[in-house]
C-alpha cells in the first residue's frame, strides 16, 4: 500500500509539472536515465526524479543563482550536475507550486533559444 501512495504522490507532482514545463515554447519531455527531464530544444532544463521516497525537481539555474538556493535547505546540489549550475528542490505536500512555476521558467531561460524566448514573453 505505501508503493501506491508513493506512486501517486509522484504521479500527481509530475501532472503538475508537465502542465507547468509543457506550456513553454517548443518545450518536449524526453525519459533520460530512467527519469521524465524536459528540454527547451535539446537542451535539458529540469529533471524529476524519485530516490528512496524522496521526489525531487533538478533545475538549471546558472551559478549565482545556484549559490543563492542552496542557502535554503529545501535546495540541494543535483547529484552529477551540481558543477554545471544545477540545483534541485524537495517535492512534497508542502510544495508551492506557484513557485516552481516561477524556478522553471527561471531554467527554461537558462537554455533557450532567443525565438523561444522572444516567443515566451509574447514578442514577435
Amino acid at each position: 500500500m505505501k508503493k501506491e501512495t508513493g506512486k501517486a504522490v509522484f504521479d500527481h507532482a509530475l501532472r503538475r509539472l508537465r502542465a507547468i514545463c509543457l506550456a513553454l515554447p517548443e518545450t518536449r519531455e524526453v525519459e533520460a536515465w530512467g527519469h521524465p527531464t524536459f528540454r527547451a530544444g535539446k537542451k535539458m532544463f529540469a529533471g524529476f526524479s524519485s530516490h528512496e521516497g524522496v521526489l525531487s525537481l533538478g533545475l538549471k539555474v546558472g551559478f549565482d543563482r545556484q549559490d543563492e538556493l542552496l542557502r535554503d535547505e529545501r535546495f540541494f546540489p543535483t547529484p552529477y550536475a551540481a558543477r554545471q549550475g544545477w540545483v534541485s528542490l524537495r517535492i512534497d505536500r508542502r510544495t508551492n507550486w506557484d513557485e516552481v512555476a516561477g524556478l522553471v521558467q527561471e531554467a527554461y531561460r537558462q537554455v533557450a533559444l532567443k525565438r523561444m524566448l522572444n516567443a515566451l514573453d509574447g514578442k514577435t
